[in-house]
Order: structure tokens, then C-alpha cells, then sequence
């Protein structure tokens, strides 16, 4: 079965590494991430946000998630990423979920408060972890868009407030990370990211994993984030492999061949974050 996120972003914490959580959408992206991660012997974090689970549903995607989770044996966690709305993180958790993102963080910081409390409340009474966010990043994420001016970044002294009075188990912060592919090298507040981990106990998390440096990934490994989010950096080898293929056997018409090589560029990306993050062989055996 699929586990909660509590023991391996502990034991990654402890360790100093980070546990990749990749965003999937479907059946192949479940597979190339789970079928990569054993055979490196690293944990690993399906996440999907709620535009996936409109896509393909949220029976089935729990459905193939808890298929994997019994096939191999490193922990494999179903994330609830980037949802806005209770009523969804319950039919979730109520199928097998064990692990959430409340995103109330365009909210004031009150309201930000009162909705994560409830939901740590329901999702603690039924096994389940939760993340929240404090700070809002840049980009675009599935069908959230937050222009650049409108992105701010976590105040330590507010985070500190936070996870005492939400009771959360893991903190997204906001550095100067953005989700989507960055238009130039992004500037990440690495001194910003220490005062934080000064006063937070909990694990940190980096959103907007894709387009950064792999060193400047591992120095906020360093300082403290043990989950890393992956999302762009996974859609686009697959798309672009997809494309070629058609483009070179435009007679093609079974998805078991042509969708065989966008599986294989993923697979190759996933190898290259979970390298970044440290984690292979965490859980070999």
C-alpha cells in the first residue's frame, strides 16, 4: 500500500538528502517514475494536482498507485499536490491517500492558518501527512497561474508561527524558486532558506525543481529541504521523444510502440533528478 510521507522525509532529513516527489498523469508516467526509482533503490513521491485527477480520475490514479506500492519495495507516497479544496483532499484520502498539500497561501496569513488547521486535523485523524505553503512562487502550476509580481517570499519569523499553530508535518517554502521552466538562472535566498531552518523543525520543501542548477538543488538539499518537486523537467523529454516518433512513422497507431520511447526520455530525466536529490540506493535490499 501507499505510505504517508512522515518516515522517509524524516530519514531524509537525518541522512541529508531529499526524497524527488515527480508530478505523473497517467498510467506511463506512474510506471517510467516507480519502475526507475526501485531499480535505483530510492524513495519516491507520486504527485498529482488536481488537474490530474480530473484527467484521469482519482479512483484510477489511486487505483495504479497502490498497484505500484505492492509491486516494489521501496516507500511510494501518492501526493495530493497543490489542492485548494477540502471536499477534494477528502475523496482522496478516503480511497487511500496518505499524504496532502493544502495551498492556501494566496490567502492572508490568518485564513492561511485556519484552513490548514482543518485539514492536518481530518488528514492526522485518518494516517495521513500534510504539506502546506507559506510564500507563493512564480509560474505556472497546472492551472494555477501566479504572475511574477504577485509572487512573494517565506518571512522565517511567520514560518515559525505557522507549522506551531497548523501542526504541519512539512513546510513548502518560497526562495526564489518558480514552477514551469525559468527564463534565465534563477537567484535562489540561500541566507533567507538558513534563517528558516533555524527556527522550523519540520522538513522543508522545494517546489519549482525543474530548470534549477543540480548544485543549487544539493545546496538546499544541504540546508535543509528534503522533498524536491519535479514536474516540467519530466513533461517535456516525454513530449518531445512522443513527437519524433510520430514525425519519423507517421504510419503509427499502437500507443504499446510509440509510446515506448517517451517513456524511455522520461525515465532518463527521472534517473538524472533522483541523482540530483541523493536518494538512490537509500533503500536498496
Amino acid at each position: 500500500m501507499v505510505v504517508n510521507t512522515k518516515e522517509m522525509l524524516l530519514k531524509a532529513q537525518k541522512e541529508r538528502y531529499a526524497v524527488p516527489a515527480f508530478n505523473i498523469h497517467n498510467l506511463e508516467t506512474i510506471q517510467v517514475v516507480v519502475e526507475t526509482a526501485a531499480t535505483m533503490g530510492s524513495p519516491v513521491i507520486l504527485a498529482a494536482t488536481p488537474g490530474t485527477f480530473d484527467y484521469a480520475g482519482r479512483d484510477y490514479i489511486q487505483a495504479i498507485a497502490d498497484t505500484a506500492a505492492k509491486r516494489y519495495a521501496i516507500p511510494i507516497a501518492l501526493h495530493l499536490d497543490h489542492h485548494e479544496q477540502l471536499v477534494q483532499i477528502k475523496q482522496s484520502v478516503q480511497l487511500g491517500a496518505k499524504s496532502v498539500m493544502i495551498d492556501a497561501s494566496h490567502l492572508p496569513f490568518a485564513e492561511n492558518i485556519a484552513i490548514v488547521q482543518e485539514v492536518v486535523v481530518y488528514a492526522h485523524a485518518h494516517g495521513a501527512t500534510v504539506e502546506a505553503e507559506l510564500g507563493r512562487l512564480g509560474g505556472q502550476e497546472d492551472d494555477l497561474v501566479v504572475d511574477v509580481a504577485d509572487a512573494y517570499y517565506t518571512d522565517p519569523e511567520a514560518a515559525q508561527q505557522f507549522v506551531e499553530k497548523t501542526g504541519i508535518d512539512s513546510l513548502a517554502v518560497a526562495i526564489g524558486t518558480a514552477h514551469g521552466m525559468y527564463k534565465a538562472e534563477p537567484k535562489l535566498d540561500f541566507a533567507r532558506l538558513a534563517a528558516i531552518r533555524e527556527v522550523v523543525d519540520v522538513p522543508l520543501v522545494l517546489h519549482g525543481g525543474s530548470g534549477i542548477p543540480h548544485a543549487d538543488v544539493q545546496t538546499c538539499i544541504d540546508m535543509g529541504c528534503c522533498k524536491v518537486n519535479i514536474a516540467t523537467e519530466l513533461k517535456l523529454p516525454f513530449a518531445a521523444a512522443l513527437k519524433q516518433y510520430l514525425a519519423d512513422h507517421p504510419e503509427a497507431s499502437d500507443p504499446r510502440k510509440y509510446m515506448y520511447p517517451a517513456k524511455e526520455a522520461m525515465a532518463q530525466a527521472v534517473r538524472e533528478k533522483i541523482r540530483m536529490c541523493r536518494s538512490d540506493g537509500r533503500y536498496l535490499g
